[in-house]
Order: C-alpha cells, then sequence, then structure tokens
C-alpha cells in the first residue's frame, strides 16, 4: 500500500475516535470501509484495508507519528484517545488540514467552487528548527525584515516560546541587543541559524502568565491591565457571543438591544484597532481613556472626508 493509504487510514481512525470515544473494533471497521468509498473516487490505485491485527500496528504507528495514544477500554468496551488539553489541540489542527487537503484534491480544479486567499508564505518552514532551539535552550541568530525598514536587521536572541494570533505565527525571544522580551513574526523571519551556545534562565519565561491580559502579540512591560466595558448592537453581540474577543470576557448584560461585556487586558494599539473595526456596532464605556483614543481617531479620519 501506498504511503497515502497509511496516513489516510490512521486520520480516519483519529477522525472516528475523536467524534465518538469507546468504538467498539467493528463499529471502526465499518466506518473505515464507507470512508475508503469516499477516498478512492479520488484515487482508484488506494487501498485500505482494515483488521485487529491491522489496527493494533496502526495504533503503534499513529504514537510513533502522531504522539497520540490510543487505547482500549474493557469497561466501556471500545478504543479511545487519551489526551493532554495541548495534545487535543494539535489533534483538531491535524485534522482540520487533513479534511481541507482532501478537499482541495478532490478536483483537478476546483477555481469554480473554491477561492484561496493568495497570501505569501507564514514562515513556517523554520518552526522545526525554532521548537528544536527552544527546548534545548540554543541561541539563534536570524535576519528581520520590518514593515517600515528597507533593510534587515540581523538578531542573536534567546528563543522561549511559539505563539499563534490571527493565523499568524511568532517567536518570543530575548533580543541580546537590549535584552528585551520581543515578538517577531516567522513570515518576516529568514536565514535562521541555530547557534551552539547555550543559555540559562535566570528565571523560566512563563508564556500563558505573560500573555494573560494581551490582546494579541504586544506584550507591554510596565503598564498594568485594565477593566474594559464593551457595549455591542444585539446582532454584533451575537458574533462576539460565538468568538469571544478575549479569554477574559464576561457578559454583563444581554437582551434585545445590546450586548455588554467586560474584558481585562492591556490597551495596547493591536486591540485598539480590532475595537475600530465595529465601527457604529461598537460603543466603549469604560475606561475614559479609551473612550479618548477612540475619539480622536475618528476624528482626525472624518476631517479627511470634509
Amino acid at each position: 500500500m501506498s504511503k497515502k493509504g497509511y496516513i489516510s487510514r490512521y486520520l480516519l481512525i483519529l477522525k472516528k475516535l475523536k467524534a465518538k470515544p469507546y468504538v467498539a473494533f467493528n463499529e471502526l471497521q465499518q466506518y473505515i470501509k464507507k470512508q475508503l468509498n469516499y477516498l478512492q473516487m479520488q484515487d482508484d490505485t488506494l487501498q485500505i484495508g482494515f483488521s485487529k491485527r491491522t489496527l493494533q500496528r496502526d495504533i503503534r504507528e499513529i504514537r510513533n507519528i502522531f504522539g497520540i495514544e490510543i487505547e482500549y477500554s474493557p469497561t466501556e468496551k471500545g478504543y479511545f484517545i487519551r489526551q493532554t488539553e495541548m495534545e487535543n489541540m494539535n489533534f483538531r489542527r491535524m485534522i482540520e488540514a487533513f479534511d481541507l487537503f482532501n478537499s482541495l484534491n478532490a478536483a483537478q480544479d476546483i477555481s469554480p467552487y473554491i477561492q484561496l486567499e493568495n497570501r505569501k508564505s507564514q514562515g513556517v518552514e523554520n518552526m522545526y528548527g525554532l521548537l528544536h532551539a527552544i527546548k534545548n535552550r540554543y541561541r539563534i541568530h536570524f535576519a528581520y525584515q520590518k514593515y517600515w525598514e528597507d533593510d534587515a536587521s540581523d538578531r542573536l536572541a534567546e528563543p522561549y516560546a511559539l505563539k499563534e494570533f490571527r493565523n499568524r505565527w511568532y517567536v518570543i525571544v530575548k533580543d541580546m541587543k537590549d535584552g528585551n522580551v520581543k515578538s517577531f513574526a516567522l513570515d518576516r523571519l529568514s536565514d535562521l541559524q541555530i547557534t551552539n551556545q547555550q543559555f540559562k534562565d535566570s528565571e523560566p519565561f512563563k508564556l500563558k502568565q505573560s500573555y494573560q491580559f494581551c490582546f494579541g502579540i504586544i506584550s507591554p512591560n510596565a503598564e498594568q491591565p485594565e477593566d474594559v466595558v464593551l457595549s455591542f448592537t444585539s446582532f454584533q453581540g451575537k458574533f462576539i457571543k460565538a468568538l469571544p474577543l478575549h479569554d477574559t470576557q464576561q457578559i454583563l448584560l444581554d437582551n434585545d438591544d445590546e450586548l455588554r461585556v467586560q474584558l481585562r487586558l492591556y490597551i495596547t494599539h493591536d486591540f485598539v484597532m480590532e475595537l475600530l473595526s465595529y465601527g457604529a456596532e461598537l460603543t466603549v464605556l469604560a475606561p475614559l481613556s479609551l473612550q479618548e483614543e477612540l475619539t480622536k481617531v475618528y476624528t482626525k479620519a472624518l476631517t479627511k472626508y470634509r
């Protein structure tokens, strides 16, 4: 069987166990056979046999390749996935990517049905090397191109973590130039070199705590988070409830006229830009300083149309 056949079978097993834990072998076998018919519409050379012996071998390979543990519960008489919260997140991304790939691969010409964004690379080709440097505490050297500068600058840094925001990836580092913790977008990072210089943290960097009150990637060093109260129209409020602005979001009022929420975070440039995108659908109720900042932006913008 081709490598594609093996990988397809592994991911079908994972999809089934994710959708319904404690699946008996017979049910899993029927699912694999049914899905095979769909996969063969895309590739008629694809063959996917499935037996109990095959399943045990697949469980070992899934553990080795994806780091996901599949176990059998005698009590529930079925197979299930044992995962931590982070493993569950990685698993969801992997399944999404698999489904997307199969969908895009279903036809030779997808242009009449799907419109893809024409965007540049996200820089994820450097992710494996960065993770290696982070885990083993190796300093990294790279070139970085800012949008507002003509030339790229050379950087020597101690990498701490990787963070995603709005479908873009960033590496969090201590810049050896000034000793400050900064974020660098992977799509603007090039010529990555992992040095043999190891570093020690005087205090381990805590990613979750450092960005607990941040919206996006900007993390102020000296400021304190503030309580922000926002009032949305009832229509816009439906989207805000479905996709909260921040982990700290709490609903204060929800009726036919208004959705009022409270957040606790740093008021940074990227957060202000997010609020401006809602236009007349949003009213800032607190703090006063945020009201004044948005008023200045709207006033300045209005003068350009007079």
